[in-house]
């Protein structure tokens, strides 16, 4: 029989804490970060930022167990919030989350702590979820009353068992994708070298040498615009130069001025020029676009002119930490926020090869992005496989207290 219970019938509830003293260093006692979990839920295998242990202690009771579930509690807006999902292993057993996190701990025998993960996963719970949220913010006690579908221990060992080989599929195809993205880089020093170096004498020249137009800063429209219309590329769009699915970008209500003005094509270049300092001078070589999509203000687009430098030889050499260190130079840092200037960007110096080896890393870097987008595709069949398994097993909207 399948029964429904609340959260806080089977499980402890309640945030993490970051004691003031935390900090950047390589010892202490492990604070566990939002940022040190990528966007797929999965710890990146090492923390940054630590505290002296007799500060953890005063915080033993919220030192991450494994099989605690982690939620993003705090986010600059309420759509974020819950956005990352983590299941704790024994890799970050005894670390203290911050406050950002919100801690699920089962604490029922007839509970499997990864059911309760599958099911905070699905699309309904997380509706749940953010319907709770108040501000920009998750309370535990609000949590705990969220409503959840038990079936017999063996039934739920059944469901664990099918959802997590298909996000194994998922995790495969990511890692496939990934290896055959990073060796991008590493074709691209081994045909040119590093611009920083210019080990093998290419003409130097500077970026804004080699721009037919820009840079220029994107749109900036206030949150009251967003919601539908045309789509948007913003900074949380794309990562290690490249766009994730374009589906999922937010859509703006602008008039066709702005969008002549501030349109993408194919093979523009965007550089983020206003954020925290770990993601100043993010950029992303444009790809083909399944829609017109313009650019938000914290960015700024320029046009490459093929005559000198191929976009994608720009593209790549971007992401490069050397050019990337050169951006940033000369940035300016204020509280939580760092910016460049159109000057930082045209002042970096790059090197020209010859034309015809830029157009043959082209060629090579394009293969290597269709294989790398067809474990891509693969990788969306696996999520959606595991879309229809959850919706299949999980069944009705869970719902919160006072949620109609």
């Amino acid at each position: 029989m399948t029964g429904r219970m609340s959260l806080g019938e089977i499980a402890t509830v309640f945030n993490g804490k970051t004691p003031a003293k935390a900090d950047h260093r390589s010892e202490g006692f492990p604070v566990l970060k939002i940022k040190d979990v990528d966007e797929n839920g999965r710890f990146r295998g090492n923390c940054e930022s630590f505290v002296d242990r007799s500060l953890a202690e005063k915080f033993r009771q919220k030192w991450i167990e494994p099989n605690d579930i982690l939620i993003l509690n705090a986010a600059h807006n309420a759509d974020y919030v819950a956005s990352k999902i983590f299941f704790a292993g024994t890799d970050v057993g005894g670390h203290l989350p911050t406050g950002e996190w919100l801690l699920i701990r089962t604490a029922a025998c007839n509970v499997l702590p990864r059911y309760v993960y599958h099911w905070i996963k699905t699309a309904d719970a997380r509706r749940a979820i953010r319907f709770i949220v108040k501000g920009i913010h998750l309370y535990p006690k609000d949590v705990a009353q969220l409503q959840i579908s038990l079936p017999p221990l063996e039934e739920q060992r059944r469901i664990v068992g099918l959802l997590d080989r298909a996000a194994e599929i998922r995790r495969r195809a990511d890692a496939a994708r990934a290896k055959a993205r990073a060796i991008i880089p590493a074709l691209f020093l081994d045909m040119f070298g590093d611009p920083a170096t210019n080990p093998r004498g290419w003409r130097a020249l500077s970026l804004g040498d080699a721009l037919l137009s820009g840079p220029q800063n994107g749109l900036y429209r206030p949150a009251s615009d967003y919601g539908e219309g045309i789509r948007i590329l913003r900074i949380d769009s794309f990562d290690d130069g490249i766009v994730s699915d374009q589906r999922n970008l937010k859509r703006l209500r602008i008039g066709a001025a702005n969008i002549e003005k501030f349109g993408l094509r194919e093979k523009d270049i965007v550089v983020n020029r206003v954020n925290s300092p770990p993601q100043l001078g993010k950029s992303v070589l444009v790809p083909d676009l399944e829609e017109p999509t313009v650019f938000e203000s914290n960015m700024m687009r320029m046009r490459v002119n093929p005559e000198i430098l191929v976009p994608a030889v720009v593209g790549s050499m971007l992401q490069l930490d050397s050019v990337r260190q050169a951006l940033i130079r000369n940035a300016k840092h204020a509280i939580n926020q760092s910016s460049i200037n159109q000057g930082d960007v045209t002042g970096v110096v790059v090197f020209a090869p010859p034309l015809p080896l830029q157009t043959a890393f082209a060629e090579q870097a394009q293969r290597l992005e269709a294989t790398a987008h067809a474990l891509d595709a693969a990788a969306a069949k696996a999520e959606a496989t595991a879309a229809a398994l959850s919706a299949e097993v999980f069944g009705a909207s869970p719902k919160g207290e006072g949620q109609r």
